[in-house]
C-alpha cells in the first residue's frame, strides 16, 4: 500500500527528546516500511533516518507550541498538509493531529479512506466533535480503556503503541537500590505519591520529565516536589538517549501512581522493554498495559505499592519481562494491527 502518515508539526521525526506522538509515527513508519508498504511521513524532519519524510513546518514551531499563533501555526500546517496530499496519490492516509485532523480528514475530497488515531483523553467537547466528522474518517483508539470513554464512536479499532525495543542495554541488565517515575511534573501524574512511596521504601528517587508550564503544574512542583529535592529525590528535567534506558533499566521498579484516565502511558512501557517491572495504579490503560507478575503489579494507594514492592516485585524476572514487552511493543506488532485496519478500510471503500 502506499501510506501517507500525517504528524503533528511540533517536534522532529524521530525525535531527539520529548514528542510521544511524533515517537510513535516514526515506530509505526519503520515497521510499515518493514512489511513492504511504501510510506510517506508528513513531518517535521529530524535526523536522517530511511523514512521519506515531507517536511512543510515553516521554522522552528516547537518553541511556539504553547504561544498565542498555536492554533494558527497548526491550521497552517494543516492547510498546506492536505493541499500536498491532494496532488500526490496514496492508498490510505493516517492521521496523527487527533481533533484538527479528523476534522480536516472530514472535509476534504480525497478518495483515499482516511484513519484517525486518538492519542489523548476524549473530552466532551472532542467526543461531539467526533460524533459529527466520524463518518469522514476512521477512529482508532490506543487502548481498550481510551475506547471504553468514548464508547459512543464509531471506533475501526484498537492499537496499541509502540516504544523503542532495540535499546541500547542488556535484556538483563544490574538493578540498583533506586526507583524510578518518567514522565511530566504535573497533579495528574502523582509525583507526590511517588514520593512518599520511595520515603517509606527508604530507597532513592529520579523524577525525570518536563515540569508542565501550566500554573496548577508549577504550584503542584513547587507546594510538594521542590522541597523534597536533593532529600534522597532527584529530578532530571530531560532524560534521553542512552542515559534515559541506562536509568530505567537500573531501576528496581517504576513507579506509576497516575491521577487520571491516561489512555496509554508510554514510559510504562518503556520499563518493561529494558526489564523493569511497573507498580501503576488502576486508572486508564494501566491494567491493561501492566501484566500481573510478568511486567509489574496494579495497586490500589501507597500503601499497596510499597507492599507490592516488598513481597512481590522480588517474583518478577526481569529478562522475561524485558523479552515479553519486546515483542508486545515493538513496532512490527503495531504496524501489523494497523496494517489489518488499513485492509479492512480500503476493502469498505472498495465496496462503496
Amino acid at each position: 500500500m502506499r501510506i501517507a502518515l500525517v504528524a503533528p508539526p511540533w517536534f522532529p521525526i524521530p525525535p531527539e527528546g520529548y514528542g510521544g506522538i511524533e515517537r510513535v509515527v516514526y515506530l509505526l513508519g519503520r515497521g510499515l516500511v518493514q512489511l513492504g508498504h511504501d510510506v510517506t511521513v508528513f513531518g517535521r524532519k529530524g535526523r536522517p533516518s530511511r523514512l521519506r519524510t515531507v517536511d512543510l513546518v515553516r521554522g522552528d514551531w516547537s518553541k511556539k507550541l504553547l504561544g498565542p499563533d498555536h492554533t494558527v501555526l497548526w491550521l497552517d500546517y494543516m492547510t498546506r498538509v492536505h493541499q500536498a496530499l491532494g496532488e500526490r496519490s496514496f492508498d490510505l492516509v493516517h492521521e496523527h493531529n487527533e481533533a484538527m485532523g479528523a476534522a480536516f480528514a472530514a472535509l476534504s475530497c480525497s478518495n483515499a479512506p482516511v484513519l484517525t488515531t486518538l492519542h489523548n483523553e476524549i473530552s466532551p467537547a472532542l467526543f461531539q466533535l467526533l460524533k459529527r466528522v466520524e463518518c469522514g474518517t476512521g477512529l482508532v483508539a490506543i487502548s481498550n480503556a481510551q475506547k471504553r470513554t468514548a464508547s459512543g464512536l464509531r471506533w475501526a479499532g484498537v492499537v496499541h503503541n509502540a516504544v523503542e525495543t532495540d535499546v541500547p542495554v542488556p535484556t538483563r541488565p544490574a538493578k540498583e537500590d533506586y526507583v524510578i517515575q518518567l514522565a511530566r511534573l504535573n497533579p495528574e501524574k502523582g509525583q507526590h505519591l511517588a514520593i512518599q512511596a520511595a520515603r517509606r521504601l527508604k530507597l532513592p528517587l529520579v523524577l525525570a520529565g518536563k515540569l508542565d508550564t501550566d500554573a496548577a503544574s508549577r504550584r503542584y512542583f513547587r507546594q510538594k516536589i521542590e522541597p523534597h529535592l536533593g532529600n534522597g529525590v532527584r529530578w532530571i528535567r530531560d532524560l534521553r538517549g542512552p542515559r534515559k534506558w541506562r536509568l530505567l533499566a537500573g531501576a528496581k521498579a517504576m513507579l506509576f501512581p497516575i491521577q487520571w484516565e491516561e489512555p496509554f502511558g508510554l514510559a510504562m512501557a518503556e520499563a518493561m522493554v529494558v526489564g523493569t517491572p511497573v507498580l501503576a495504579f488502576p486508572r486508564g490503560a494501566a491494567p491493561e498495559i501492566v501484566e500481573e507478575g510478568l511486567t509489574g503489579f496494579i495497586v490500589q494507594n501507597v500503601t499497596e505499592m510499597v507492599a507490592a514492592f516488598k513481597e512481590r516485585i522480588p517474583e518478577v524476572d526481569a529478562e522475561l519481562c524485558a523479552t515479553h514487552s519486546r515483542k508486545r511493543f515493538s513496532h512490527l506488532a503495531m504496524a501489523r494491527g494497523y496494517e489489518q485496519l488499513y485492509l479492512k478500510a480500503l476493502e469498505k471503500t472498495e465496496a462503496v
